[in-house]
């Protein structure tokens, strides 16, 4: 019984941890003193949201986090697809030695690579370009993408493209009509995940992109840090919320969708 008393009290001091934090978002974004207690407001007000809601502090911020995040998730799905289909279905004994060299460069911490990444941008004309940190960022996220792609790809039976060259497919042909859409489920996870890690990097741009009106929403975050470490809290916690929108309205979007399940089965059926 002590055992279990235990057990629970530490995952209630767990999720306190985490319910917390969130807890305060919420209070201090209807707060006009907002400060780092945890308080309940005695009269909530919306002037935090309407001091944020700008051209220049989220408006363009947000878009440019769209487009770059976008773009680079893109990339990242593209090429993952690509690299994962010889790998799935091409036996060697170099794959698996392949798979490890590429999983392990995402152990390597970011800023270990920044400096020499950096050096090239500058020689190659890179810096300050939208596009150029859109590749780099790719770039990161697509071991990892890769590994999940392959997984998922695994899962689709060889006997529904064998079928398909019977008719007559080409292997492309074969890759985009029939083993993709049935592996839709996956390509949805590797694309909200590899979006929603790209949405969060701050490092990256804020080292890569230099001009104000380029700098994504991760960046523009330092407007609400003062010069002599001041911060209006309750406009900090207001752009949070907003910032979080965008991936919890697409987990929302997609979430019907990955509950339809994984199983392929039926589609060797008939």
């Amino acid at each position: 019984m002590r055992q279990r008393l235990a057990a629970d009290a530490a995952l209630l001091a767990v999720a306190a941890g985490f319910a917390v934090p969130l807890l305060w978002l919420l209070l201090a974004s209807v707060d006009s003193g907002a400060d780092l207690r945890v308080r309940v407001p005695g009269s909530a007000t919306a002037d935090n949201f309407t001091a944020v809601l700008t051209p220049d502090i989220t408006y363009a911020p947000m878009l440019n986090s769209l487009v770059l995040c976008g773009s680079s998730t893109l990339v990242t799905v593209v090429c993952a697809v690509l690299a994962a289909y010889p790998l799935s279905r091409h036996r060697s004994r170099l794959t698996r030695p392949y798979l490890l060299t590429i999983l392990f460069t995402t152990c390597l911490p970011i800023t270990a690579v920044m400096v020499p990444v950096y050096g090239l941008f500058v020689r190659v004309n890179l810096v300050d370009t939208t596009y150029g940190t859109a590749l780099f960022l790719a770039t990161a996220q697509l071991p990892f993408a890769v590994w999940l792609m392959k997984n998922f790809m695994d899962g689709v039976p060889r006997s529904v493209e064998e079928a398909a060259w019977t008719d007559g497919a080409s292997v492309p042909q074969a890759l985009v009509r029939v083993v993709l859409p049935l592996m839709g489920p996956g390509v949805t996870v590797v694309t909200v995940y590899t979006f929603i890690m790209l949405w969060g990097n701050f490092f990256v741009p804020f080292m890569l992109l230099l001009s104000p009106d380029k700098l994504p929403a991760s960046v523009s975050i330092f407007t609400f840090f003062g010069n002599h470490g001041s911060v209006v809290y309750g406009q900090l916690a207001a752009f949070s919320i907003l910032y979080s929108t965008p991936v919890l309205l697409l987990y929302v979007l997609i979430a019907r969708r990955l509950g339809g399940g994984f199983a392929l089965a039926g589609a060797v059926k008939g």
